[in-house]
């Protein structure tokens, strides 16, 4: 092979990404574009964060006060004004609240831009060929990097309020996986109903707040009210934050419940959601 036909494999000058009937397209030349064009939605990813300014010092300190802010509120409403009962002492109390919070409004954030990614993308989808699924995976990576300067300051939170210190917190990047699957998955699900009905925009902030306040966040995963105790195992986030916060924040290996529930919703979901998405995908452009 000469040096020009090794620049056209590699360079090649006209990519093609053919539509597919309803339902799924080919799962090998799909995956293997999305794959191709990992380099176009990190770029993508980038771009949001810098129109965001995440890259600027206040807005990475903004990322880090927003949440904090949210975590002082409900520690004043819950063990201060709640005066809640059975809580551990206040240093943990507010660590745990910092844990959760840091990891949920992650994933709210990877929902919430993740479910706008397509309708956002309204003229980049018209006037180009490419896996849809990198818009809400370029959300989710965007997501995931204005998370990451959070769990700096909950390191400092925890030693200051002297929580424990074991071998057992290696773990907790475990679940945070399992976390980002599971938002990928929902974003995905989300991403896809949006381009239908537009209102879903409006409608999914406020149950995102309802979720949170059903998830192990504002209080420990085996200390859950009793009200919520009949349903709480089909809230995914239960196994999943509850996993996340005792192994980050308490030091303790989760009970074998939370694994399993964890390690079954976040495959769920991404497997649902990503081929729910792929199976509409090519109607995004004509509804747009």
């Amino acid at each position: 092979m000469n040096a020009t036909s090794v620049d056209e494999a590699f360079n090649p000058s006209v990519h093609v990404y053919e539509p597919h009937k309803a339902g799924l397209p080919p799962l090998r030349p799909y995956f293997k574009a999305l794959w191709g064009r990992r380099v176009f939605a990190a770029e993508m990813s980038r771009s949001g964060i810098r129109a965001a300014n995440t890259n600027t010092f206040f807005g990475q300190i903004w990322l880090v006060i927003n949440p904090l802010l949210l975590a002082g509120v409900y520690y004043l409403l819950t063990d201060i004004i709640g005066g809640a009962s059975g809580r551990p002492n206040s240093g943990a109390a507010f660590a745990h609240l910092c844990g959760g919070l840091f990891a949920f409004y992650y994933f709210q954030g990877a929902v919430t831009t993740g479910a706008g990614s397509v309708v956002g993308g309204g003229k980049l989808l018209m006037n180009m060929a490419f896996p849809r699924m990198l818009l809400p995976l370029s959300a989710l990576r965007t997501a995931f990097f204005r998370f990451l300067p959070t769990m700096g300051v909950y390191a400092v939170i925890h030693l200051v309020t002297k929580q424990p210190l074991h071998w057992v917190m290696l773990l907790a990047p475990v679940f945070l996986i399992l976390l980002t699957m599971f938002a990928a998955g929902i974003s995905m699900i989300f991403a896809a109903v949006q381009v239908y009905f537009r209102d879903t925009s409006s409608f999914l902030p406020y149950l995102m707040r309802i979720w949170l306040y059903l998830s192990p966040v504002l209080w420990f995963a085996e200390q859950a009210p009793k009200k919520f105790q009949a349903f709480i195992q089909y809230n995914p986030l239960y196994s999943l934050l509850g996993g996340w916060t005792d192994l980050l924040v308490r030091a303790k290996m989760p009970d074998a419940e939370l694994w399993i529930g964890g390690v079954a919703w976040a495959v769920a979901a991404l497997l649902v959601g990503s081929f729910f998405f792929m199976s509409r995908e090519r109607e995004f452009a004509v509804r747009l």
